[in-house]
């Protein structure tokens, strides 16, 4: 728990490439949060980021910040194949961890990290924003009222087009790049969200010459015929909508879903499109979260829960199996 004398949570950040910037500056509006350190590989690079944002410390190496017993909460930015690895060295020292997603490589490597954050009675959670931003948990919210019948279809892509360079992260595969953990992600998000375990998996794919996958395509059975299609590329640009088809309505989320959005309704023929009126870039909706779960003491988000990242993660692992797809 915070100190009973701080009134701010005081951040770190790990890893500071663009997304750490979009948290960095959205962070700057939360009123009990405060940068105070961030680290790099390079000194150069952290002291940059550090004047840009306010930060007091700019440290050029991930251990020596999460050696700096003033932080209270770390922010993990780093590629996927080093999340574990710099969660659970913030973790052993006390400090709470909001760790980008996806979570981990695989399910086994997510199990450690719990079970580290539990060994060390020390909050852990999943940034996946999407989860924590107002559209989102409008549509969530007209789901579980079925304020239009009951959920029958989901159509959920997410895609853009990159030139193929091995040196990016983005598809690099000792960095675990490729569309689907990167940004396939999101769609799977959805389903699980909203629809809950598949009974069956259908999965193919498209990959670069470096076997790294370039497109994914997905389909999600449940119960009573009901289904999730789901795409992610990189090497093809798609609407990145998320389309609900109700009994009495059809619910679309409309381009960009997984970041502030608008949601069009449409019933009977009419549409309304609903304006959330976001102010900012959306990453300050699970950080005020995460900073009201430290100061109750609380070592487990009651939204991004450990079981549903448990159930994130094996459904990440079951489309690589069926597509072929290894690290």
């Amino acid at each position: 728990m915070l100190k009973q004398d701080k009134k701010n949570v005081k951040w770190g950040i790990i890893g500071l490439g663009n997304i750490a910037h979009k948290f960095a500056k959205d962070l700057l509006t939360i009123p009990d949060a405060e940068l105070y350190a961030v680290a790099s590989r390079t000194q150069e690079k952290a002291d940059d980021f550090a004047n840009t944002y306010q930060a007091k410390k700019a440290y050029a190496s991930y251990e020596d910040l999460a050696h700096d017993s003033n932080i209270d909460a770390v922010y993990i930015a780093t590629p996927h194949v080093f999340h574990k690895e710099n969660t659970m060295m913030c973790l052993q020292k006390g400090i709470a961890v909001l760790c980008e997603k996806p979570f981990a490589m695989n399910a086994n490597e997510v199990e450690d990290m719990i079970a580290c954050a539990k060994e060390n009675n020390t909050l852990l959670m999943e940034a996946l924003w999407t989860a924590f931003l107002p559209h989102y948990q409008f549509v969530l919210n007209e789901i579980k009222n079925e304020t239009h019948g009951k959920l029958l279809n989901l159509k959920a892509d997410f895609g853009f087009s990159r030139p193929f360079d091995e040196s990016k992260r983005l598809f690099g595969k000792n960095l675990g790049g490729g569309s689907l953990l990167d940004i396939g992600i999101y769609p799977i998000f959805v389903a699980l969200s909203t629809l809950g375990i598949p009974e069956h998996i259908n999965a193919d794919a498209t990959f670069f010459e470096n076997e790294v996958d370039a497109s994914c395509y997905m389909t999600f059975h449940y119960k009573n015929g009901v289904e999730a299609q789901l795409k992610s590329s990189i090497k093809e640009v798609l609407p990145t909508e998320a389309i609900f088809t109700f009994e009495n309505a059809t619910i679309k989320i409309n381009t960009m879903f997984h970041q502030p959005s608008t949601v069009t309704i449409t019933k009977n023929g009419i549409e309304e499109t609903k304006d959330f009126g976001y102010t900012t870039i959306g990453y300050n909706f699970e950080t005020i979260h995460f900073n009201q779960l430290i100061k109750s003491g609380k070592t487990e988000s009651d939204i991004m829960t450990f079981d549903f990242s448990r159930k994130l993660i094996a459904l990440l692992d079951e489309v690589s199996n069926k597509i072929g797809l290894s690290y």
